[in-house]
């Protein structure tokens, strides 16, 4: 972390995606500040005024006056080019340069699933959120359930992980150290003491203008390998934050409920249009995440030789360029192959054990 990673957020004109547009072109923040003018107009085509801002360096005040306030406040601030820094969430394509955090870092790396849902919880709500992080609590070492300390089912996930052992991620709509609602604040303190973190985007001289919690939401979506909705009415915040989910390729669960309920519709719609996965059990989340490999599974696994593949099928196989599952849709529109030419390439490399069908019609690459 460097004065630069901040400056370069309080600059004038640069947003999220022109940070991450600027640090995909120079690297990391320190290069940005070196650069020329005509550069940063030129190769990063930003506007004049804008590469002027960083020119002049105007966030540099503003910056040192944030890291004085983290100073105070015991508040770590983590750059994207950190190795503290979480992958999974580096991965996104709208990720936050900087993070305020207190607590764990380690607990933003762990094997995190994000367990959200409506503010107005029932009962039957708060017992799955129990069991299922009971269930991960027995079968996954190592796991970390990430929520946003919202009213409702997100504040009883925090809850059941503190109940179970299990580390917990808070990722707040608002700056450290501050907690809100203030009415969750003996629960952010329950989870720094017991391993886990609160995490913001968001610096003390933000201006707040409730637009936040819905940005809130894909940092969420991105931490996670994995996002579960326990309940949720036909709109709200948690089905944005599965919406952000599945956007970043990332497995997308629910809970069933009755017919009947209201706070379960959302959930049943999701199971219904095959947008989630149904979960009835933590078993159920460690299949499709694929966490029965056990703690290690690079460990347990040996990657196995690299197979003799046809040119159409390594031409296909290029097409997974990380370790995210895709879906057929998403490898249609990558590789241009009508539906039969990809079933068939993609049986082939199935058997040469190249790729796995994955739940949902997704496959991902093994090797």
């Amino acid at each position: 972390m460097t004065i630069e990673d901040i400056a370069l957020q309080m600059t004038p004109g640069i947003g999220v995606k022109g940070a991450v547009h600027l640090l995909e072109l120079f690297g990391d923040a320190r290069s940005i500040f070196a650069a020329p003018q005509e550069e940063l107009v030129g190769r990063a085509a930003l506007r004049e005024e804008t590469a002027r801002q960083i020119v002049r360096r105007k966030g540099f005040a503003a910056a040192e006056k944030e890291l004085a306030h983290c100073r105070r406040n015991s508040i770590t601030a983590i750059a994207s080019t950190d190795p503290e820094y979480p992958a999974l969430l580096r991965e996104i394509p709208d990720y936050p340069h900087v993070l305020y955090l207190m607590g764990d870092t380690a607990a933003l790396s762990a094997r995190c699933i994000s367990m959200v849902g409506t503010r107005t919880a029932t009962p039957y709500g708060q017992v799955m959120c129990n069991r299922l992080a009971e269930g991960l609590a027995a079968q996954v070492p190592g796991s970390c359930i990430v929520s946003g300390l919202a009213f409702g089912i997100d504040v009883a996930a925090h809850r059941a992980a503190l109940d179970n052992g299990i580390p917990t991620v808070a990722v707040l709509a608002n700056p450290l150290p501050e907690v809100m609602p203030a009415q969750h604040t003996a629960v952010a303190h329950d989870i720094l003491d017991h391993g886990g973190a609160l995490v913001t985007e968001l610096h003390s001289q933000t201006r707040q203008n409730g637009t936040a919690y819905l940005a809130r939401n894909r940092i969420i979506a991105g931490l996670s390998a994995g996002c579960v909705v326990i309940e949720s009415p036909d709109s709200g915040g948690s089905l944005v934050t599965a919406q952000y989910a599945d956007d970043y390729n990332r497995a997308v669960m629910a809970v069933p409920g009755r017919v009947t309920d209201r706070m379960s519709a959302g959930t049943n719609h999701l199971i219904r249009n095959r947008k989630a996965q149904l979960v009835l059990t933590a078993g159920d989340i460690v299949r499709e995440l694929m966490w029965d490999f056990g703690t290690a599974p690079a460990l347990l696994r040996q990657k196995p030789a690299t197979p003799q593949l046809t040119p159409d099928e390594a031409g296909l196989l290029g097409c997974f360029r990380t370790d995210a599952p895709l879906t057929v849709e998403a490898l249609t529109e990558s590789c241009g192959l009508n539906p039969g030419e990809l079933a068939t390439l993609l049986v082939g490399l199935e058997l040469a054990g190249a790729v796995r069908q994955l739940p949902g019609n997704r496959y991902m690459k093994l090797i």
